[in-house]
């Protein structure tokens, strides 16, 4: 249980005036502040966190509603955080509790770091899944794939949320219309003039995060890779479904490093919905 100070701190939605408190509280558990995906996360979801009285947070996540907004088909719960001098007082349980009772029926999904995984666990959270966190600087190697890939335009974006909800298996709109401003680029695959694909990299901290990452199938992934990589003298991040064993393999190949290992965790349904055998990567395993 949360200490008695602690305990009676009350848990209040965050909102963008929070985005400073939440890259600092980031700062203080030795990651990245990441202000720019902080920034999305608090715009497009719905922020909770406690505020310290001595100033700055005690702890805060964010949580990204998909499907109807009335009833939500799930919510994807990321960037769980409390303050060093608040850890292992029963905080982040308390928040999480919190969470859970705030989305209701709701189902939810996160990306579970070994250290948190046991919380979740306690919490009622199954493993569905793995994702394997790859950075580096990319170098291209032969063959080169053969899918034509350009940067999207405005009028795909109909043709890109059409085919994003098939593959994710819910509506985010609210997300993908905000990535030609979040993204340094955003580019289709084709196939005879019809797009088959499509995948952005977007600026944090020192590199270029790929994701969401859709695609046919492993060779137009590949090419949207090395044409996204082609655009940035940035190391490349991104996170594939452990699944896609054949990307994995070919990236590795291709310079990029597997630090890290997530568990894709559930809560209320069995698995993630949609069409994993053409979803790549997420946007940003905060955002499921």
């Amino acid at each position: 249980m949360p200490t008695a100070s602690l305990a009676a701190l009350p848990i209040r939605r965050l909102t963008l005036r929070d985005l400073t408190a939440c890259a600092d509280l980031s700062g203080d558990r030795g990651w990245p502040r990441e202000e720019h995906k902080w920034g999305l996360l608090l715009a497009a979801g719905k922020g909770y966190g406690m505020d310290d009285p001595d100033g700055g947070l005690v702890s805060a996540c964010v949580v990204t509603e998909y499907g109807p907004q009335e009833r939500p088909d799930f919510g994807a719960v990321g960037m769980v955080l409390v303050a060093d001098r608040h850890a292992r007082k029963g905080v982040g349980r308390r928040l999480m509790r919190h969470i859970v009772a705030a989305m209701g029926p709701t189902p939810l999904t996160l990306h579970a770091t070994p250290y948190g995984r046991p919380l979740y666990e306690e919490l009622g959270f199954k493993v569905t899944g793995r994702a394997e966190m790859l950075l580096g600087r990319f170098t291209p190697g032969r063959p080169a794939p053969t899918v034509t890939t350009r940067a999207a335009t405005a009028e795909d974006l109909t043709t890109i949320l059409r085919l994003d909800e098939e593959v994710f298996g819910s509506d985010r709109t609210h997300i993908i219309t905000r990535l030609p401003a979040f993204a340094d680029q955003l580019r289709v695959a084709e196939d005879n003039g019809r797009i088959v694909g499509y995948a952005a990299a977007w600026p944090n901290m020192d590199t270029h995060v790929v994701g969401p990452l859709i695609a046919r199938d492993t060779e137009t992934a590949k090419a949207l890779l090395t044409a996204l990589a082609a655009r940035t003298d940035r190391p490349l991040r991104t996170d594939i479904d452990v699944r896609h064993e054949e990307l994995l393999a070919w990236a590795k190949e291709r310079g990029l490093q597997s630090v890290a290992f997530n568990a894709v965790m559930t809560y209320g349904f069995a698995e993630l919905p949609g069409d994993w055998s053409r979803r790549f990567a997420p946007l940003t395993v905060a955002a499921g």
